[in-house]
């Protein structure tokens, strides 16, 4: 049976969600949600996929789950793949959590209100702390990559796409590969692993649909 993914292209989120399922292997397909003009806000959303009101939302049979990191670790249980050796699980989870509280949150505000609020209702002081905070994140991430090739253990994990989704959108945030040297050295071995997509061309939704 074909899994979905309630997503859209723009969100680092459901990027996570779909990178994992995308590397392992699995039949799944994306069911693109109108973000932008309120449909995760709908109360139809609400009552039939998500009742928090967003993305990415999984469904399997008769499992629906949100969050992406628990969408992640359903992934992980169900294929055996991206987990790691058993040891690494709690590991690989506190990188996900990290990353959920630390990068992903500052990225993808900043991301969000730099690139699709109209500038007039940009909130300049609360952009300025947050990028920030981003680069508290980066720094951390940046170190705990210098002599080593993945975040744990000897291949990619789900805390290697947790922690990579939102750095690959074009839009500007902040965030410039070419100041983090382990960083960048890392998004690119991510990006040569067989099956990686960016997330435009791996989930409906681009910016310029709205042009």
């Amino acid at each position: 049976m074909t899994m979905k993914l309630y997503c859209f292209g723009e969100s680092g989120n459901s990027y996570k969600a779909a990178l994992t399922m995308e590397l392992s292997g699995l039949d799944w397909e994306p069911v693109f949600v109108d973000f932008f003009n309120g449909e995760a806000r709908s109360d139809t959303y609400r009552k039939t996929v998500n009742d928090m009101g967003e993305v990415p939302v999984l469904v399997d049979g008769d499992v629906k789950l949100s969050q992406s990191g628990a969408i992640q670790q359903y992934i992980t249980d169900k294929t055996g793949m991206l987990g790691g050796r058993p040891e690494d699980k709690y590991e690989v989870l506190r990188w996900v959590f990290w990353d959920n509280h630390k990068m992903s949150s500052q990225a993808g505000v900043t991301r969000f209100l730099l690139n699709f609020l109209p500038e007039e209702k940009r909130p300049l002081e609360a952009i300025a702390f947050l990028q920030g905070r981003l680069d508290a994140a980066c720094d951390v991430l940046d170190k705990a990559l210098a002599g080593r090739d993945w975040l744990v253990g000897d291949g990619i994990t789900v805390a290697d796409i947790s922690c990579c989704a939102y750095l690959y959108y074009p839009e500007p945030f902040g965030f410039a590969r070419g100041d983090w040297a382990h960083i960048d050295g890392w998004l690119d071995r991510i990006a040569a692993t067989p099956g990686w997509k960016h997330p435009y061309d791996l989930m409906p939704g681009h910016p310029s649909d709205r042009a």
